[in-house]
């Protein structure tokens, strides 16, 4: 189905946007094929290709000798007797994120540049005996359309979905990652420490390794098999708090020594996605779940957490990435590892252990809203332990509808008080900008002043207890068609930054604000963000008012909305990440940090995972585009 609009003509197929948030359809999508382990375009030469080439819009030619091709790497097929694939190969997390998956080599295509008025059309559901998908995108607040496209698909699915062809695809022919069983490549012998990595103890934020860079760029980065080593600790239990996962490959990434220590899995899959979860799991006798509560329609347990407790002591790492390899191969990704935390001597006061940032108090709040007996234990060891050395605040959403003082408890009013509390008004401050980068993007209304200008950015801009609120610039860093083109995924980078046509086309009003995704100072430019960050830097880009690292996106669903004249807020999803203010660290404010690899020594200066200044969408012949996923028509 084509549609036009003042970003040209769409062709819209059947795919889904998940925006880092979905909420699963109703019904499974078990027989629609998936286009994975496919080449870009532009690098498609076999005739005996299974899929076709995604075309891309017009607007971008690509000529004949491309010149920037997405970095080549070999690529040889993964051993058969890896432990991932000692389960039969299974959809791994939601329907709407498998649904992204398949799509993720399909961006959007432009085919001319009409400016006549985009008219969405009704969205369809398939039958379910084919496909079953509709719209649920948890960034996305539309609830009425939402409503009436999946009321409308029941009546008129598409006919070309009752071919026999798409039927003959079974969930256990599809491969165990959104690429392919031969799209990775084995890590270099010196890829992996062997001794305690250099770690920044200062700020105790780090990016993941990403295969395929230099050496140097990976220089005090940290992958998951560090992460869960006895580099840093002699492992008894742990939970993993996440919104995908691959089982298999998760417990693969723990040391032999370790990998039937107990693990509890905290998710929110539901119906066929839980179902799907749970078989993942069944080999091993060491995993237990917990599902968490999502009350709230078009919410999702979006939080990545681990919890690690060792004989030594105890540790928590909050982060970007989900459990499925994917994510901590060629993304760039971050994280906040916590010092270790050592046990309390025996008949400590409750009050014992806190630091100067509540973070313990914080950490238990927001574990209670889980409301769920497996956590219970875990709760009590936390009392047990001193967490005084951290240095950083938490900032979670949980769902539901909150009143009075309870409206400062999570989501973006939770970082208001925060930042009115605890940083100081600046000089000049309204020429200090606000920075936000993500990987995926909610509805937020049919101008600025809905959401993002008229309640988000007053969160932004809040510096201490001054009754100013200016209007500072806003940029927003979220990659471009080209960026993703040629990354060193290729196209199929994409599919971890869906951002829905049907939304795209509600708020062209936010194009103005996109910049492109550029990290020559950490050597990832070519690996595409997952990671989540926001943040204020003076006129000049060399100093931060603060910084923060979340798993929220840019969107209602994870940050919060008021609603009833502002004397509410509503919550959709689980989300969690860490603040950093000056005051914690006996600063004025944060230097930025030029060169950040290698990372061998600690450094005061912050380091900052993109460049800056924020390069800005090319406004020649209006070309550069965001990139965006299709979604069902």
């Amino acid at each position: 189905m084509s549609q036009a609009s003042q970003h040209g003509k769409w062709t819209l197929s059947s795919s889904d946007d998940d925006n880092d948030d979905p909420l699963p359809s109703a019904s499974n999508n078990n027989n629609s094929p998936l286009l994975f382990g496919s080449p870009p375009p532009d690098q498609h030469t076999s005739s005996d290709s299974n899929h076709n080439p995604p075309k891309i819009a017009s607007n971008f030619h690509q000529p004949k000798h491309d010149p920037d091709p997405p970095p080549s790497i070999e690529v040889k097929p993964e051993p058969k007797s890896d432990t991932v694939t000692a389960v039969p190969p299974l959809s791994i997390g939601s329907e709407a994120r498998q649904a992204s998956q398949a799509s993720q080599l399909k961006p959007v295509k432009y085919e001319s540049n009409q400016s006549r008025p985009f008219l969405a059309g009704k969205r369809k559901k398939d039958d379910d005996s084919i496909s079953g998908w509709a719209l649920s995108d948890s960034d996305d607040d539309d609830d009425d359309d939402k409503a009436k496209g999946q009321s409308s698909g029941q009546k008129d699915p598409p006919p070309k979905r009752s071919s026999p062809k798409l039927k003959k695809a079974k969930v256990e022919e599809r491969p165990p990652s959104p690429h392919g069983r031969t799209y990775y490549i084995d890590e270099p012998d010196d890829f992996f420490e062997t001794s305690v990595p250099p770690v920044n103890d200062t700020y105790r934020f780090y990016l993941n390794k990403v295969t395929g860079l230099e050496k140097r760029y990976n220089t005090g980065a940290l992958h998951i098999k560090e992460i869960l080593s006895p580099l840093f600790g002699t492992l008894k239990e742990s939970v993993q708090f996440n919104y995908c996962f691959d089982i298999a490959w998760m417990l693969q990434q723990y040391p032999p020594e370790f990998r039937d220590k107990p693990v509890l899995i905290v998710h929110g899959d539901k119906r066929e996605a839980k179902a799907r979860l749970l078989q993942q799991a069944q080999p091993y006798s060491q995993v237990r779940f917990c599902q968490a509560k999502l009350d709230i329609a078009f919410g999702t347990h979006h939080t990545k957490m681990m919890l690690l407790w060792y004989e030594e002591g105890f540790r928590v790492v909050i982060l970007t990435s989900n459990m499925i390899r994917a994510d901590w191969y060629q993304k760039t990704q971050g994280l906040w590892m916590s010092p270790l935390y050592l046990r309390l001597p025996k008949g400590s006061p409750e009050t014992a252990g806190e630091s100067p940032t509540l973070f313990k108090r914080d950490l238990l709040e927001y574990l209670g809203a889980y409301r769920a007996p497996e956590i219970t234990d875990w709760i009590q060891r936390i009392r047990e332990h001193d967490l005084s050395e951290t240095r950083v605040y938490l900032i979670g959403s949980t769902p539901g509808r909150y009143l009075g003082s309870d409206m400062e408890r999570w989501g973006h009013l939770r970082l208001r008080k925060l930042l009115h509390d605890h940083t100081r008004p600046i000089p000049n401050e309204e020429k200090w900008p606000v920075i936000g980068q993500f990987s995926s993007i909610g509805s937020m209304g049919v101008d600025k002043t809905k959401w993002l200008a008229g309640e988000f950015q007053r969160t932004l801009t809040t510096l201490g207890k001054s009754s100013l609120r200016p209007d500072p610039p806003m940029h927003l860093i979220y990659p471009s068609v080209d960026d993703v083109r040629t990354s060193l995924e290729g196209y199929p980078a994409g599919g971890s930054l869906p951002y829905s046509i049907q939304t795209a086309q509600k708020q062209l009003w936010l194009h103005s604000y996109f910049h492109r995704w550029q990290a020559e100072t950490t050597g990832r430019s070519h690996a595409m963000p997952h990671i989540k960050t926001y943040m204020r830097a003076s006129p000049d880009f060399t100093q931060l008012a603060w910084f923060l690292v979340t798993s929220a996106n840019l969107s209602k669903a994870a940050w919060g909305a008021l609603e009833k004249n502002k004397t509410q807020v509503m919550v959709r999803s689980y989300e969690l990440g860490v603040l950093y203010v000056p005051s914690a660290f006996s600063m004025s404010t944060f230097p930025v940090q030029m060169d950040v690899f290698p990372a061998t020594t600690s450094s005061t200066s912050f380091p900052v995972p993109f460049d800056l200044p924020p390069k800005r969408y090319s406004s020649k012949d209006g070309q550069e585009r965001e990139f965006i996923m299709e979604s069902p028509d």
